[in-house]
């Protein structure tokens, strides 16, 4: 990349987002480790981790968002069919609540951006 990407991108494990990581273990143990200061996107491109964002409402690269979508669709398919599975720690209600969250996020990144 040259420097002259003016976009807000997605990092390509949208949904698996290290910041929420590295809250977490901040917050449990007081650990807190750097994050990386560049990042693949969903489209690709490897750029600064300042101009990347999990916010639809940041995002203005149209490849990022459409990655950022088909994502959160994938995951809440995924979560959906985990909490059906006998001995899941997850139950219906849970996985059924977060299924719809990562919908809405998926309905969220197919708009437009704004």
């Amino acid at each position: 990349m040259g420097g002259n990407d003016p976009h807000i991108h997605v990092q390509s494990k949208v949904v698996h987002d290290d910041a929420a990581a590295r809250n977490v273990l901040a917050s449990t143990f007081g650990l807190a480790g750097d994050l990386p200061s560049l990042v693949t996107t969903g489209c690709g491109l490897r750029v600064p981790y300042a101009m990347t964002s999990p916010r639809p409402d940041r995002v203005t690269c149209r490849a990022c968002r459409e990655h950022a979508r088909r994502e959160h669709l994938r995951f809440s398919e995924e979560v959906e069919r985990l909490s059906r599975m006998t001995g899941s720690t997850i139950s219906l209600a849970q996985g059924k609540l977060a299924a719809d969250r990562h919908r809405d996020l998926a309905q969220r990144f197919s708009g437009p951006q704004g």
